[in-house]
């Protein structure tokens, strides 16, 4: 579990890393959203300290229990990766029926 997790996180930033330099706007939406999952995984990541309880102090107190700071930061952070990914994917559908066009370099030739 040590392992695949940074191995999956990295999988997760060299795609979105390559998807982002594509030129289809779609491409870089996409690329952006796993880069956003990427690090919501680091984050969850961060909290974990192995087989910890849930965070409610009961009888025994040296059992290690998981820390839940990181799992609402990742909560939030799902929230508003999601409002903006449905935002771009919006805005790119608007671009591409006003330009008839997906690729970026076309959109800035297009644009003056």
């Amino acid at each position: 579990m040590k392992i695949i997790l940074p191995l999956v996180i990295g999988i997760l930033f060299a795609s979105g890393t390559y998807l982002m330099l594509q030129k289809n706007i779609l491409k870089l939406v996409l690329g952006l959203a796993l880069i956003s999952h990427a690090a919501n995984v680091i984050l969850i990541s961060s909290g974990w300290i192995g087989p910890g309880q849930v965070p409610i102090l009961g009888k025994d107190d040296s059992i290690p229990f998981v820390d839940p700071i990181p799992q609402a930061l990742v909560l939030t952070a799902i929230v508003i990766g999601f409002a903006a990914l449905a935002f771009l994917l919006v805005l790119s559908l608007r671009v591409y029926r006003d330009l008839k066009t997906s690729n970026i370099e076309e959109i800035r030739g297009q644009r003056g």
